[in-house]
C-alpha cells in the first residue's frame, strides 16, 4: 500500500495542527467535518486519465464544499480492500473507489462499514443494490461510437484502430465495441468501407493491463505500418502509450475518459478528440448528494460526449462537424442505438 497522502495542510484550522505545523489526522467523527477519501485504480493519481479525472471531482468538493480530502494509490490490486478500509477505519464520510477492478472490494467494505458512503466509478450494481453504494456508470458504448464515427469520417486510408486495455473489464470492452459500431454506422450512412482494428491487452493480468505504455506504443506502431491513420487509445496509461506513438507518427490520435488534449501536451498537436466520460462532474454531484442527505444507492448514470477538436478544428470539414452533432443528438434522444450489449457475450 502506498503512503497515505495528506493534501490539505494549508487549509486545516489551527486546532488541527500539531506544534510542528504538520497536519494531524482529520477529526472525521465530527458532523461539521466532511471527509472524502479516494482509492485509485492501479496506477498513479496523476495518470492524466481515469484516476486524475475522479480526483478532480473530489478536489472540487474540497474547493466548493470545504471537504477534507485525501487519496491512496493502489499499487497492487490485492491491496484494494486494505486501502479502502484505511479510510473507513478513520470514519471518513465518503470513499470514492476508481475502476471496475475495485468493485468487489468496495461492495465488501460497504457491508462491513454501513455508516460510510461509497462511490464506485465504473462499478455497476446490477447484482444487488446497497443503500450506501452508488455505482457511477456511463454508456461507454456511446462514447466509443462517437469517436469511431469521427475516426471513420476523418480517415484518408479508410483504416482506423483502437488500442485498449483488457476486454475482461466491461467498460473497456464497450468502448472498443462502440468504436467499431460508430465506424460501421457512418460507413452505411455515407456508402464507405472502413477497416477497423481493435486490440485488447487481454494477455496481461489486471496489475499490468492498464499501465503498459510500451505495449500500447508497439501495437500502435504496428498499426501505422499497416496504414492506419487514426488511433483511439482506450485504457489509461496503456492507451496513452498508443496515442503518443500515433502523434509521433503524425496521424490522428483520439483520447479517452477526459479531454486528453488538456492532459497530454505531447499529443495535443495531433489530438483529434477524446471519448469523454464526464467523471469529474459525476463524482462531484454524488458528493453533493452524500453531503445533503440525498445519496442514491444503486447505479447512477453519468454523461458522455466527445471532446472539442482544438488545434485540428480547421482540418475537420464542416460536414463532419455537422454529422457529429447529429449523431450525438441521436444517441441522446434514442433515435440512434449502438447495438452494443452491456456485457461481453
Amino acid at each position: 500500500m502506498k503512503k497515505l497522502h495528506v493534501l490539505l495542510a494549508a487549509f486545516l484550522i489551527p486546532s488541527l495542527l500539531l506544534p510542528a505545523c504538520a497536519p494531524a489526522r482529520p477529526n472525521c467523527e465530527s458532523e461539521e467535518v466532511f471527509c472524502v477519501g479516494l482509492v485509485t485504480d492501479i496506477g498513479k493519481i496523476s495518470d492524466r486519465s481515469f484516476n486524475q479525472s475522479a480526483w478532480k471531482g473530489v478536489q472540487q468538493a474540497q474547493e466548493q464544499m470545504g471537504a477534507l480530502v485525501q487519496y491512496i494509490e493502489t499499487a497492487d490490486i490485492r491491496d484494494s480492500y486494505k486501502n479502502i478500509a484505511t479510510f473507513a477505519e478513520e470514519n471518513y464520510d465518503v470513499i470514492v473507489t476508481v475502476g471496475f477492478n475495485l468493485r468487489q472490494a468496495t461492495r465488501t467494505a460497504a457491508g462491513n462499514y454501513p455508516d460510510v458512503k461509497f462511490i464506485g466509478i465504473d462499478q455497476d450494481q446490477f447484482e444487488g443494490t446497497l443503500d450506501n453504494v452508488a455505482g457511477l456508470v456511463f454508456p461507454e458504448d456511446q462514447a466509443g461510437f462517437l469517436v469511431g464515427a469521427l475516426a471513420a469520417m476523418m480517415s484518408e486510408t479508410h483504416k482506423v484502430g483502437a488500442v485498449c486495455a483488457t476486454d475482461a473489464v466491461p467498460p473497456v470492452w464497450r468502448l472498443g465495441e462502440g468504436y467499431k459500431a460508430g465506424a460501421a454506422y457512418v460507413d452505411e450512412l455515407m456508402s464507405m468501407s472502413t477497416d477497423v482494428l481493435v486490440l485488447y491487452h487481454s494477455d496481461a493480468g489486471f496489475d499490468t493491463t492498464f499501465i503498459d505504455p510500451e505495449w500500447g506504443e508497439s501495437r500502435a506502431n504496428a498499426m501505422v505500418k499497416e496504414g492506419v491513420d487514426v488511433i483511439f487509445g482506450c485504457g489509461s496509461v496503456t492507451g496513452n502509450g498508443a496515442i503518443t506513438a500515433a502523434a509521433r507518427a503524425g496521424i490522428y490520435a483520439i483520447g479517452v475518459d477526459t479531454d486528453q488534449y488538456l492532459t497530454l501536451p505531447e499529443v495535443a498537436p495531433r489530438m483529434l478528440s477524446s471519448a469523454m466520460k464526464l467523471i469529474t462532474p459525476g463524482v462531484f454531484e454524488l458528493l453533493q448528494k452524500a453531503r445533503n442527505g440525498s445519496f442514491p444507492g444503486g447505479n447512477y448514470l453519468g454523461d458522455v460526449t466527445y471532446a472539442p477538436f482544438h488545434d485540428l478544428a480547421n482540418q475537420v470539414p464542416p460536414e463532419v462537424k455537422a454529422a457529429m452533432e447529429q449523431i450525438n443528438a441521436g444517441l441522446l434522444d434514442g433515435s440512434i442505438e449502438t447495438q452494443v450489449p452491456s456485457e461481453k457475450p
